[in-house]
């Protein structure tokens, strides 16, 4: 019985994924397309990390005993050594295994190195250079010292990347030092539960989402729809009520502690099965809108290591937008759109395409302004000569998220969120003739989008480590711009729609809108 670094933290999060992924592998979905991104992008912060220590070795590990053999003979060269491994029998036939990021020699000591693509250092990471350090021990290494290397967000690409200031490096000695305290009596305690013949029976907890997200969703089944955990930011609480053998909304009791308003007209909502709609003040909402009216929405890649100059790691790069104008009232709107077409920073063409668009006047509807507005303040940074421009811009922008998170029209359909995706199917149930769902889309998330403008513009995976993926022909490429721009589209048509709904809400109620 083998007990790995990944397992191990798996263990100590819920120790019924654990058996699962000993026992029953099945019930474990294999990872999506963003995910395994996120995977290569760790490994690419981690050949960054490597030019630290020039001198150093890297040690294959395709093959798992050969690297093992290696890992054990290299270590006489006093050399930095990249993928050291160690297998360690602790009892009869359970060993622990670790493979680490960096060894670094000092004397006749070592010092760990775990290479993270996060920008700072997270309590999962102790545990995981905790379980490191026990191996090495155990397989007669002397550690000196811990080390924490991650991502320093502060730092602006100029030219080619300077793996010194890309890379920040904590020293977590002292935090290792604490959590390695009765180590070898979880060990124990994980190697019962991979061996036992039933599944062990967990409760469903916060756990099940920190410090990851558990893939065994099967757990909250049983869960019903329109339940406790769709509470508006309800977090600790909806635990709480879980508690008390409370599941659904409607059954939450009047001296419950309800903090926010939102969380109270949600459960009126649940307890009527019919929406909430404050005429008032969505009536305040949508005098504040000014014609010409323009429907605007972004896409954008972040990565780990910057693609462009003047931009730093994880930094939203805008590649593509989507743009829908009314210029008067009962216009059919007018569709724009941009989406970058080559590898070249794509924030210039994206710039000048906005600025020969957007007009001197009228409002701007955006769905959470606080993004669009964050992407615009480093377009400011990036070109201050625009400054004014972009200082224009923001002050028309109008938040259409307002009166969603407030809560002024609510259905219970929503389950809680304000997103767009899930206030467009509540408040027009029909779509128009023509107009997919989200659902129905080859892209419907943000997430698959920057992955596949990332796909389009690389070409190939940046890495082989995890799994290639081939450079785009004619033909796929062409498909890709074709989702990328439905899915923006969707988006901004997605907003007319829902102030149009606004407005047919108001006055079928005799309200002018």
């Amino acid at each position: 019985m083998l007990l790995s670094k990944s397992k191990y933290l798996i263990g100590l999060q819920c120790p019924r994924h654990l058996w699962t992924a000993i026992n029953d592998k099945e019930k474990i979905p294999e990872y999506d397309e963003t995910t395994k991104w996120t995977f290569e992008q760790g490994y690419l912060v981690q050949e960054y990390a490597q030019k630290w220590f020039p001198t150093g070795i890297e040690i294959s590990t395709e093959d798992f005993n050969k690297n093992l053999e290696e890992s054990k003979k290299l270590l006489k060269k006093g050399k930095p050594l990249f993928e050291a491994a160690f297998k360690i029998e602790v009892s009869e036939n359970n060993y622990i295994y670790s493979r680490g990021d960096i060894l670094m020699p000092v004397g006749d000591k070592w010092d760990i190195v775990e290479v993270k693509s996060a920008s700072k250092t997270k309590p999962e990471n102790i545990q995981d250079v905790s379980f490191q350090k026990y191996v090495c021990e155990k397989a007669g290494l002397k550690i000196r010292k811990c080390f924490l290397m991650h991502i320093n967000g502060d730092y602006v690409k100029k030219g080619e990347i300077d793996h010194k200031k890309l890379m920040a490096m904590d020293d977590i000695t002292e935090e290792i030092e604490e959590e390695i305290i009765g180590i070898g009596e979880r060990i124990d305690n994980l190697f019962k539960i991979m061996k036992s013949k039933e599944c062990p029976k967990v409760a469903i907890g916060t756990h099940c989402r920190r410090p990851y997200e558990c893939p065994l969703s099967s757990c909250w089944d049983f869960i019903p729809s329109n339940s406790v955990f769709d509470l508006y930011y309800g977090g600790k609480k909806s635990f709480e009520l879980f508690e008390r053998d409370i599941q659904l909304l409607k059954d939450i009791p009047k001296d419950f502690n309800l903090t926010r308003k939102q969380q109270q007209i949600q459960i009126k909502c649940a307890k009527t099965n019919k929406p909430h709609i404050d005429n008032e003040e969505i009536n305040k909402f949508l005098d504040k809108l000014k014609y010409p009216l323009y429907y605007l929405d972004f896409e954008t890649i972040s990565t780990a290591i910057p693609l462009f100059d003047k931009s730093h790691p994880y930094q939203q790069v805008p590649f593509q937008y989507s743009l829908h104008i009314v210029e008067k009232k009962g216009d059919e709107p007018k569709h724009i759109s941009f989406l970058a077409k080559s590898d070249d920073d794509p924030r210039h063409g994206f710039m000048k395409s906005l600025q020969e668009n957007l007009g001197d006047k009228g409002s701007i509807v955006v769905y959470n302004e606080s993004f669009e507005k964050s992407v615009f303040k480093k377009l400011e940074m990036l070109y201050p000569k625009e400054k004014q421009w972009i200082e224009d811009i923001l002050k028309r922008v109008i938040d259409l998220l307002t009166p969603f998170r407030n809560f002024d029209y609510y259905h219970p359909k929503q389950k809680g969120s304000a997103s767009i995706k899930a206030v467009m199917p509540a408040l027009i149930p029909k779509l128009p003739k023509g107009i997919k769902n989200y659902s129905e889309m080859e892209i419907g998330k943000g997430d698959l989008a920057s992955f596949a403008f990332l796909k389009m513009i690389l070409g190939e995976s940046p890495d082989k480590k995890f799994e290639k993926w081939e450079k785009p022909n004619e033909e796929d490429l062409k498909k890709i711009r074709q989702h990328l721009e439905e899915y923006c589209e969707l988006d901004t048509l997605a907003e007319v729609l829902i102030v149009g709904a606004l407005g047919e809400n108001l006055n079928m109620r005799g309200i002018k809108g």
